[in-house]
């Protein structure tokens, strides 16, 4: 199912004050996709609300533990799709929550995956922009970027446009790379009560997501860079 069909760039990480950053193939910083969203969100007032509802230690808790799940949920998907041992889990209440979530994904949410091209790749646009994609491959046939979540509930559509637009820049990054023709995002997602959701971005929406990601890099690059 691995097809080793691109030579993927190792990026180099900078940390800047305003996120993450990579350097291009000029040795210039060039925001990643995620500090692109975050910097350019509407729901930062949000964010900051709930952090001072529930205060500083416990926000950072809450923020530990979901990247840690999320972290050996990612591993543990990663060793699968490999097909080596991916069942190794310790006996931690975050642990046996990656578990569960990660059994779930094994059993109902990889099943459309036919081919894999790349797993956790580079990406990199010089001057513009840099990430790391879970996957890109084909799903259910169709070539696709294919990205893995994990959540404390469930999500609707509506809630999670960022993670479509993530798939975009990261599909865009991948075609123009490497002369490919991705026009279809899937997030695949389990919650903590292995609960499976699938939803899939198709070429309509996702040049209509593509503009939208494009005006959020523009007005990153007016807000960060003046």
């Amino acid at each position: 199912m691995i097809k080793n069909k691109f030579k993927y760039p190792n990026l180099e990480r900078v940390d800047k004050e305003e996120g993450r950053y990579y350097l291009d193939s000029n040795q210039k910083p060039v925001p990643s996709v995620t500090t692109v969203l975050s910097g350019t969100s509407k729901s930062k007032d949000g964010l900051i609300q709930w952090r001072n509802r529930v205060g500083d230690e416990e926000a950072e808790r809450i923020i530990k533990q979901s990247t840690d799940i999320g972290t050996a949920v990612h591993e543990s998907i990663e060793k699968y799709l490999y097909n080596q041992s991916w069942n190794n889990f310790g006996d931690s209440e975050d642990q046996l929550i990656a578990k569960k979530i990660a059994q779930k994904f094994v059993t109902n949410g990889l099943n459309g995956i036919n081919e894999i091209w790349g797993l956790e790749v580079g990406l990199l646009l010089d001057n513009l922009y840099a990430g790391t994609a879970d996957c890109i491959g084909k799903y259910e046939n169709i070539p696709s970027l294919i990205d893995f979540k994990t959540a404390k509930k469930i999500k609707k559509r509506e809630w999670i446009e960022d993670y479509f637009l993530q798939g975009c820049a990261y599909a865009n990054a991948h075609n123009v790379m490497f002369g490919t023709d991705i026009e279809q995002v899937v997030i695949l997602m389990v919650d903590r009560n292995a609960i499976f959701q699938e939803f899939i971005v198709r070429p309509t929406e996702f040049n209509y997501l593509t503009k939208k990601w494009k005006n959020r890099l523009i007005e990153f690059d007016k807000k960060y860079n003046v």
